[in-house]
């Protein structure tokens, strides 16, 4: 299924809701396991959602990845972390060699980490760093400028940096991926990520922007205003998910978005982290909302305007733990769950399978 020379629009065009018929047909499965109609609750959602995606009643998510896209913000010059911007690739290469919380709960759910250098600043290099085969260069920039003084790349660093996410998610879905979980990494990257909430939702900086990695209050203020600014500057069209990412985004953002069409194009699911990569989502649902079909919400993330996104989105989280780490964790724990979900399914005996009488209709 080659994909790499297929542009934005042709994408697109490509994407196809899906076939309702097959979710009717997994309902009547599930009305017929041996236990009372629905007793695992959300299990059964996700499990049906996943039969419409590949059409079928024995869906597999065997094979799981969690692509992370590093990128670094102009928009850190305002004050809005409180941490230094050379974290971003010092987190780079901590993903490589295994020791990052993303590594840890990937293992636990049996999924790859890849890592995706979209735009950080430093110039890595994969051949001499522990881990580095899974590195992936493919850098639109070294980081974005200040949104809060101007656009933060230009409308066709924008488009590449979705085409690259389509093509990254892509190779990955023809290597055999059942699943791709999206991940994130960049100092700073919660004031862009607020910046698209806030024009795409409608809600008000005060409502979309929060601690990020913590803080205090007066850095709070200083975000809020970079928000404000930013979009008062560059008057983003939230009807154009190419502009809101150009004006006020992150070049991880856009990867993730990409990889979001990606899924949808190739009809597999994908699993959204927390604030970052459903700031992603919002772009790619801009751009199709037909993606909303085959988009899972990992978690609700502790970041303030996560919720508001999810809503406007119309996902339900699968996970709710107040979690904030980003890099694709609670993503990669959600993927646990789904993949329970399709054991059940799978697995459990229907009542005529069982010799167990069914209950009375009344």
């Amino acid at each position: 299924m080659t994909s790499s020379n297929i542009g934005l629009e042709e994408i697109i065009n490509g994407i196809r809701p899906i076939k309702k018929e097959w979710i009717e047909t997994a309902r009547n499965r599930t009305a017929q396991l041996v236990m009372p109609l629905r007793a695992l609750g959300k299990l059964h959602d996700i499990a049906e959602q996943l039969c419409g995606i590949k059409q079928t009643l024995n869906p597999s998510i065997s094979r799981k990845v969690v692509l992370i896209m590093a990128g670094d913000h102009g928009v850190v010059a305002e004050g809005v972390s409180p941490y230094p911007q050379e974290i971003t690739g010092e987190m780079v290469r901590t993903f490589l060699a295994g020791g990052a919380g993303i590594n840890i709960l990937a293992r636990h759910v049996g999924a790859e980490v890849w890592v995706v250098d979209m735009g950080i600043i430093p110039e890595l290099d994969p051949v001499s760093m522990d881990g580095g085969d899974r590195l992936l260069i493919r850098k639109v920039a070294r980081g974005t400028a200040n949104l809060a003084k101007g656009p933060a790349m230009s409308r066709q660093d924008a488009e590449k940096a979705i085409l690259t996410g389509f093509n990254l998610a892509s190779d990955q879905i023809d290597q055999g991926a059942d699943i791709v979980g999206t991940g994130d990494m960049g100092i700073g990257n919660t004031t862009p990520s607020a910046a698209i909430g806030t024009v795409i939702t409608g809600k008000t900086p005060i409502e979309m922007v929060g601690r990020g990695t913590g803080v205090n209050d007066e850095g709070l203020k200083r975000k809020q205003e970079a928000v404000r600014q930013g979009i008062r500057t560059n008057q983003p069209d939230p009807r154009d998910g190419l502009d809101v990412l150009a004006k006020v985004g992150g070049f991880e953002i856009g990867g993730i978005a990409g990889s979001i069409l990606a899924s949808a194009y190739h009809r597999y699911p994908v699993v959204m982290d927390g604030f970052i990569s459903t700031a992603g989502a919002l772009i790619a649902h801009t751009l199709c909302p037909t993606v909303k079909d085959y988009l899972f919400a990992g978690h609700c993330s502790g970041e303030q305007g996560h919720r508001a996104m999810l809503g406007y989105l119309g996902c339900e989280p699968i996970l709710n733990l107040g979690m904030r780490l980003g890099e694709g964790s609670g993503g990669a724990l959600a993927i646990g769950i789904m993949e329970a979900a399709v054991q059940a399914f799978s697995g459990i005996s229907t009542f005529e399978e069982a010799g167990v009488t069914e209950q009375e209709s009344s």
